[in-house]
């Protein structure tokens, strides 16, 4: 029988709520370095293109740190690479808010800090919510999501309030003390890997077994290894489309406070403004985990890269504050689901046994995506005194990938490429 603590309540949700938490705080500060660029830029005397660049680096090691920390896991357990990343964090705060030369902020700021939050991480805590549930695992992940949005919409805010108010060592610190206070006690005592046997699927009472869907064994048998999957042409256009998903959603992340404040906002509505797509990306999470359901997949990812795209050259132009938060309700509706529709195409078409290395590739073009977003937003900016060319080159990219993703194929691409064609009876 599996776990519960009261009644009827089934553990694995406890659990759920502390990855929503631990989420929340990555991604939120993760995705909240907006509100301290412009004062790091100035007190430390760097250039947007430099302070850019250390960023961009930062996040191709907040990249290529999942890997491991998906690794690790599995191997040590998520309580283990949660209290790692968790130490790797608070080390790289006190690091950072007393680094004065650029290239020691580098490594603090840039590399320890992005390798910590990535030992954080959805991809370190996928793992174990995949254990404790399989009746309703798209539900439970579904909650990282929330939390990432929900990291968005209330850090991006909170964090401008706090260095406006104060400055942004002192911000940073206090961040860091809420986050050591919030994350160990959770993963000691919330986390835990050892899920019993029948998860949280219904009981037959007639057998005292779980109830399990069996699986279409013709479906199964037409599965690639990883190996031949990322040699396949639906891998590389989930992977382009991941790319400009990763580039759009870290260039508003790191510069859309700093072009609102160049473009005449202060920065407490700039703040505001950015937090409000994350904020209405909280509900619309729901309705596009609905919509899914219902229609094509690749469809639904093709209209969410497009209204992203074309959000970021409304972006450009708003000039009122009601026009700012219009054109971020309306992103926001779509800021969430690209990536949980992404995933679960990978899995609509190559199957479930390779659909999470396959993913975690992905993810890859997404960072690199965010990497090059991150150092053209500051160098853009130098180089021309303008913001069009990253935010211009943002919304560019995503209408290309919301061409490529309508042009996915079906659930039954790999039935109709294994199924060799009928030989052409000569005619007589």
């Amino acid at each position: 029988m599996a776990a519960r603590t009261f009644g009827n309540w089934y553990f694995g949700w406890n659990i759920v709520a502390a990855a929503t938490l631990i989420t929340l705080l990555t991604v939120g500060m993760r995705m909240g370095i907006g509100p301290f660029f412009i004062p790091m830029a100035e007190d430390l005397g760097l250039s947007r293109t430099m302070l850019a660049g250390i960023i961009a680096i930062g996040m191709l090691c907040y990249g290529l740190g999942m890997p491991l920390a998906g690794h690790l896991a599995g191997t040590r357990g998520t309580r283990w690479v949660l209290t790692v990343g968790t130490l790797m964090v608070m080390a790289s705060i006190v690091w950072t808010v007393t680094a004065r030369h650029p290239f020691t902020f580098f490594l603090a700021f840039g590399v320890l800090m992005s390798l910590g939050f990535s030992f954080t991480s959805p991809v370190a805590l996928t793992p174990v919510l995949s254990r404790w549930f399989t009746r309703r695992r798209g539900m439970a992940l579904f909650f990282l999501s929330t939390g990432s949005m929900a990291g968005i919409a209330i850090m991006t805010p909170v964090l401008a309030y706090a260095i406006e108010t104060s400055s942004w060592q002192n911000t940073m610190i206090g961040f860091g003390v809420i986050f050591l206070v919030l994350v160990i006690p959770t993963t000691l005592f919330v986390i835990r890997d050892d899920a019993p046997a029948d998860t949280d699927l219904i009981i037959d009472p007639s057998t005292n077994k779980p109830e399990v869907k069996s699986v279409d064994p013709g479906t199964a048998s037409l599965e690639l290894s990883w190996r031949e999957a990322i040699r396949t042409r639906p891998f590389w256009q989930v992977a382009l489309g991941l790319f400009a998903c990763g580039f759009s959603m870290n260039l508003l992340g790191t510069h859309g406070v700093p072009m609102l404040v160049d473009h005449g906002f202060d920065p407490i509505t700039a703040s505001y403004g950015i937090g409000l797509i994350g904020l209405v990306a909280i509900p619309s999470t729901i309705l596009l985990g609905r919509l899914a359901d219902k229609v094509a997949k690749k469809n639904l990812l093709s209209v969410i890269y497009l209204v992203r795209g074309l959000g970021f050259f409304a972006l450009l132009m708003v000039a009122a504050v009601w026009e700012l938060y219009l054109v971020a309700a309306i992103g926001g509706v779509v800021w969430a689901g690209s990536i949980a529709l992404s995933s679960a195409i990978l899995a609509d078409i190559y199957g479930v046994r390779v659909v999470g290395i396959l993913y975690g590739w992905t993810y890859l073009a997404h960072q690199i995506g965010a990497m090059i977003s991150s150092w053209l937003g500051g160098w853009g900016y130098d180089a021309f005194g303008t913001h069009w060319v990253a935010f211009g080159a943002s919304g560019a990219v995503l209408l290309i990938a919301s061409v490529i993703s309508f042009r996915l194929p079906v659930r039954d691409y790999l039935r109709r490429a294994t199924t060799p064609e009928p030989a052409v009876r000569p005619s007589t």
